[in-house]
């Protein structure tokens, strides 16, 4: 037998292991870091569907009728009409800071026998002072706001159509109950969320989502 022939010393400069060049040098574990990736809505975004709420059945205050159907807007000049009376500070911000010309709007028809949604219509002119705040006899007046620097503001829409079928209140709350259990596009829609609010946004998903709801037979 011829002499034993020693075995080469490694050393693993990385780890300072040392092992021999029969055995396997460890491999140094590296830790991966979790990078998340966020989604959604970027405070950048804003909302392009809305929904607004108007009333179209008469009721009295100061002695004026606050009525303002959809038959209402489609009568005006040009089917076009301002949108006053906003006194929820919410409600004036998304209409001052986020409502542009071309964005769409589902009308409302609310403290009615059955609340809902009617038709669409569109915003034609952006935020502009709320000239019923200094109206010492509109329902809407506010002794507080200045001239200089109105509080409230409102904006003009334009008729653009009617739905195919009325959407109710009691249809879209079932819907969005259902739909918080599995994950449905009415999951998080403000009619629930934001009650008070008269203007809210709707989210493209929601928008789409009522859009073909209302093309459907109520028991479809």
């Amino acid at each position: 037998m011829g002499p034993k022939r020693k075995r080469k010393t490694v050393v693993n400069h990385d780890t300072n292991e040392i092992s021999d060049g029969k055995s396997k040098s460890k491999k140094r574990k590296r830790e991966v870091e979790k990078v998340e990736v966020k989604t959604g809505p970027q405070a950048s975004d804003r909302y392009t569907c809305w929904l607004m709420k108007s009333e179209p059945d008469t009721r009295m205050e100061n002695g004026i009728d606050v009525k303002f159907g959809f038959e209402d807007l489609k009568a005006c000049t040009d089917q076009t009409s301002y949108w006053d009376g906003v006194r929820n500070y919410q409600a004036r911000n998304f209409m001052r800071d986020q409502m542009k010309v071309g964005d769409k709007v589902f009308f409302y028809h609310s403290n009615t026998k059955i609340p809902g949604i009617v038709g669409v219509c569109s915003i034609v002119k952006e935020a502009y002072p709320d000239h019923t705040q200094f109206d010492k006899k509109s329902s809407y007046y506010d002794a507080k706001s200045d001239k200089d620097n109105p509080r409230w503001v409102m904006v003009d829409v334009k008729y653009e159509y009617d739905l195919k079928r009325y959407v109710s209140l009691k249809e879209l709350k079932e819907l969005h109950i259902s739909h918080k259990a599995n994950g449905g596009p009415l999951r998080n829609i403000a009619l629930f969320t934001k009650t008070r609010l008269s203007v809210q946004p709707v989210t493209e998903e929601e928008w789409d989502f009522i859009c073909k709801l209302s093309e459907k037979p109520v028991d479809a």
